[in-house]
């Protein structure tokens, strides 16, 4: 089966053909790194992290790039505020990120481009832009340069909109513009109220990129003027991604071939987000499930689905997970050589737009026919699933075995979950031998778990546990 995906752009899922046999570019837009990630950020991050692994599992050689945003008005306006440098808040908000993604085992892009470092290419094509009749520098004085929307008649095309039903762009002051939809490619410097750090040299006046720009220019560089795949979260579709789209290929750029928009993580039915006050840090998160439950919890639904935030669905993904864990640890110690394989349903889910609930449905299909096979003591079978759970995990980037969890936790969050594993693993068994009429073994094994401090509670999800 041909991996296919939903194209915003077309609203049509298609199949996936890339420009270069074996090889997929992927542009995705990262983070303006204004302030500590939260919840709802890190979704994309994981989504397209599920696609590259699958890319890559499938056989292509991935070329992808995540940018930082690290200038722009916010960014400004908050160091402002907390008295600091724009680029220290920049600089130290990157560290945050690269720790939350770390934590949740986000796969480094091949390469991460700031906006800051690429001021030399974004000139370079708002000049290509003014020459083609397709930008004009403000006649106010204000050294802004923008891009004419009115010149591109296939601007709107994207978002299947028409201009004149678009609200303004408020980028910068309307009085420059032609039309208050034109978008700042250039954003002149403004001495009273920016430090001159934020101002770079430019043949319009010193000044800083606008926001869409960025994104054209840096994909431009390390992935050429056709590439495959521009990926972010659907709240970028308008305006940035429209601009991204309308102003490289005014330059006579292709730009990509494909466009991909993850869903938001809600809370209260709203897009999560500083502004609305509700959102949810990722070490706060972290304090009450592991990395690795977090990105099984986000892996579960599906990428184009809004998830609603709930510590209560929070808490029952990662029981789910747990019960993967528990497979994992009872058989590894039965288990001799395996090999890691995938089951045709897996495939199939994965190769239908990444269809990870689908996909996550097979592991535990493959995990509960395993431990109806480690009862039988059926080995040679057993094997076969152990890999094929091991091979799904992997692509999902929730192996527990990989050396990024490890690395990942603390001293106290490796012994939780180490005495997490061994109580579930005697309570599956306890589950086993009750519904084998075992009542002996049964009761042997809560007797076992009692002695060690263990109090347990059936309950009709399950039996639960806490130390006494």
């Amino acid at each position: 089966m041909t991996l296919r995906l939903h194209d915003t752009a077309t609203r049509e899922t298609r199949d996936f053909v890339p420009l270069q046999q074996g090889r997929a570019g992927i542009y995705v837009c990262g983070l303006t790194v204004q302030s500590e990630p939260h919840v709802g950020h890190v979704r994309s991050a994981v989504n397209f992290d599920v696609l590259r692994r699958w890319l890559a599992a499938t056989g292509y050689t991935v070329d992808f790039i995540r940018n930082v945003t690290d200038i722009d008005d916010k960014i400004l306006a908050r160091s402002a505020e907390q008295g600091v440098h724009w680029y220290a808040l920049a600089a130290a908000m990157k560290r945050e990120l690269d720790k939350a993604l770390a934590a949740i085992n986000v796969l480094p892009p091949t390469y991460e481009p700031g906006a800051t470092g690429h001021v030399p290419e974004i000139l370079e094509l708002i000049e290509q832009l003014v020459a083609r009749g397709h930008a004009y520098a403000a006649e106010d004085g204000s050294g802004d340069v923008y891009f004419d929307v009115r010149s591109w008649p296939a601007y709107g095309e994207l978002t299947r909109q028409k201009v004149e039903d678009m609200e303004p762009a408020g980028d910068a002051d309307p009085r420059g513009k032609r039309d208050p939809r034109d978008f700042a490619l250039w954003k002149g410097w403004k001495q009273e109220t920016e430090p001159q750090t934020a101002a770079w040299p430019s043949p319009y006046g010193p000044g800083r990129p606008g926001w869409h720009i960025e994104c054209s220019a840096m994909a431009g560089k390390y992935l050429g003027p056709a590439f495959d795949i521009h990926g972010g979260g659907v709240d970028l579709r308008f305006p940035h991604h429209e601009n991204e789209q309308a102003q490289s290929r005014a330059a006579g750029r292709p730009f990509s071939s494909y466009w991909l928009h993850n869903a938001w993580i809600t809370t209260a039915g709203e897009k999560m987000s500083k502004s609305l006050g509700n959102s949810l840090l990722v070490p706060s998160v972290l304090e009450r499930v592991r990395g690795i439950e977090l990105r099984y919890y986000m892996v579960s639904a599906h990428y184009r689905s809004h998830v609603e935030f709930s510590f209560e669905a929070l808490d029952e993904a990662a029981k789910g997970f747990r019960r993967i864990e528990d497979f994992l640890d009872r058989a590894s110690g039965v288990v001799g050589g395996w090999f890691a394989s995938l089951p045709d349903a897996f495939v199939q889910a994965m190769d239908d737009d990444l269809g990870t609930p689908a996909a996550v449905a097979v592991i535990h299909d493959s995990v509960r026919e395993g431990n109806r096979l480690l009862v039988d003591g059926a080995s040679d079978e057993l094997s076969q699933k152990f890999g094929e759970v091991i091979a799904m995990l992997d692509v999902l980037g929730l192996n527990p075995a990989d050396e990024a969890w490890a690395n990942g936790a603390d001293d106290d969050d490796k012994l939780t979950s180490v005495i997490d594993a061994l109580v579930q693993g005697l309570l599956a068994e306890r589950t086993a031998a009750r519904e084998a009429k075992d009542w002996a073994r049964a009761d042997a094994i809560r007797d076992q778990i009692k002695n060690a401090g263990v109090e347990v509670e059936d309950t009709p999800a399950g039996p639960k546990w806490t130390v006494s």
